[in-house]
């Protein structure tokens, strides 16, 4: 089958695609890698640290991972994801990495042609998603080496570019360059198109032993006539390509599957409070980093107020405190409670942030002591409205009521994918179909060996919206997802063979 063309994206909607993947950040990345052919197999040098995944991996040497029984090997894993494929792939590619260990890949990569999967991966901007559009300022939770995809090493291409590597942990900007140039060394670029936006994704027909008959656009007679006289078009995808000049030029493309890997950092979770959009009251980093850049906090006596207590609120902790600007930091949890992130990450690999979890603990507001210099905790506190003379109000567990005067405030809880283009805003693909998708409460529900989505075949999610929200782990997802399509895609080869049809 062609591979769509540039004009052909636009112009021609008579071509189903086998997959079409939504989001160019690295899951969509490392998902085009895999199905453009490329293939891990068990180098034949390597010695795996766990013994019994190393003789399991021994038992089909000649056979590339994507070939083997992935529950198999993954049985008895355990790791920082809760999928069970992406924990497999990590530590085949970061041996006991959680550890503290930095040992090889106990992978080697193979371009097998042959098992090219014509795809497209749409993306709103250059390859590499979110990743050009965060805060500069700040290092990445992760090790660069952990944020690498496969078949090029970071530390290798940083090498390459003459440029410093002055620790293990480096800058958001620098991680978005090298997705950028993955996929152009990698060879995938025909597989990308930029500045492309989703308005629709829906089914063309339903399979017949599906009991919901909405969504039909042709008769189920006609397709029993049909049906194994044409490739299945399951999906059609809608939307708009942005050119040069700013106006939209619509598309609509047809695929057999489609893959979501669209991240979750489109829609900032908000607090939905009482003057939550006063111009004061930001909701991202950029924005937060922004207003620091551009001299609009500097001098300014009254505290920045800071919500949440993950990650990116430790940022703009961080942030705030390295340009002298007073906090007041308000969290929902207990300071003791293990479900905190910076119980997960070693104090020495991690020491700023660190350093924010021992001001939480121990910079805690107290009627005594009334608001510190620098930094104040709110822990077991929430936020009861914003006012327009920039003053918030606080509200304890026991129900006693603060006011205080801010410079600005930064609510950091979260943010959820933005599912707009498909029906129900995607919420139906959920473990909870009442509630939105987000990376922790409530990612897509998938088959744990596929990543196919339960309620809907011929869809699959893959990176944050499955859970994992670092780089590390959303690779198995690739793996999973190439599996399955190559498994079904030799299934219907031999039909083809035996001259069946196509199923």
């Amino acid at each position: 089958m062609p591979l769509v063309e540039e004009t052909s994206l636009l112009e021609d909607s008579s071509v189903t695609l086998p997959v079409v993947v939504i989001g160019n950040g690295p899951s969509g990345i490392c998902l085009s890698y895999m199905l453009s052919g490329y293939r891990p197999y068990f180098s034949s040098e390597a010695i795996h640290p766990n013994t019994i995944l190393h003789s399991k991996l021994e038992e089909a040497r000649h056979l590339s991972i994507v070939d083997q029984d992935l529950e198999y090997l993954s049985e008895g894993l355990e790791g920082r994801s809760s999928n069970p494929v992406a924990v497999l792939f990590d530590t085949l590619l970061h041996p006991d990495a959680d550890f503290g260990y930095d040992y090889p890949s106990v992978l080697h990569w193979k371009l097998e042609q042959h098992h090219y999967i014509p795809h497209l991966v749409l993306g709103k901007g250059p390859p590499g998603g979110a990743w050009h559009n965060m805060e500069g300022s700040m290092l990445t939770i992760s090790f660069g080496n952990w944020m690498e995809l496969p078949g090029l090493k970071f530390k290798d291409w940083v090498s390459s570019k003459r440029r410093n590597l002055k620790g293990d942990r480096v800058m958001p900007e620098e991680i978005a360059r090298y997705y950028k140039h993955y996929v152009k060394v990698m060879g995938l670029q025909k597989n990308f198109r930029e500045n492309t936006y989703i308005t629709s994704v829906s089914r063309l027909y339903r399979d017949q032993d599906d009991d919901d008959g909405q969504d039909r656009n042709i008769s189920t007679q006609h397709l029993q006539i049909e049906k194994s006289k044409f490739i299945k078009r399951n999906w059609e995808i809608r939307g708009y390509q942005r050119t040069a000049d700013g106006s939209h030029v619509p598309f609509c493309l047809f695929a057999e599957n489609v893959a979501l890997a669209t991240g979750t950092l489109d829609s900032p979770a908000h607090l939905e409070i009482e003057g939550e959009d006063f111009p004061f009251v930001f909701h991202s980093m950029p924005e937060f980093g922004a207003a620091i850049s551009k001299g609009k906090l500097r001098g300014k006596v009254d505290p920045v107020l800071i919500v949440g207590s993950g990650l990116t609120a430790a940022d703009a902790v961080l942030c705030a405190y390295n340009n002298n600007i007073p906090v007041i930091h308000v969290f929902r949890r207990r300071v003791t409670d293990p479900s905190l992130i910076f119980k997960q990450l070693p104090k020495k690999l991690y020491p700023e942030y660190h350093k924010v979890y021992h001001m939480m603990c121990t910079q805690s507001y107290s009627v005594d002591s009334n608001l510190l210099s620098d930094y104040t905790s709110f822990p077991e506190h929430h936020v009861l409205s914003f006012k327009s003379d920039m003053k918030c109000i606080l509200q304890s567990l026991s129900g006693l009521k603060k006011v205080f005067k801010l410079s600005a405030a930064v609510v950091l809880i979260g943010s959820h994918p933005n599912l707009s283009f498909l029906k129900e805003q995607g919420c139906y693909l959920g473990h909870n179909s009442s509630q939105p998708i987000t990376c922790k409460s409530n990612p897509v529900e998938i088959d744990a060996y596929t990543y196919e989505c339960v309620k809907e075949a011929n869809l699959f999610a893959l990176g944050p919206l499955v859970g994992d929200n670092f780089v590390r782990f959303l690779k198995g997802g690739a793996l999973a997802v190439t599996r399955c399509l190559a498994t079904r895609q030799k299934k219907k080869h031999l039909f083809v063979e035996r001259g069946d049809g196509i199923a």
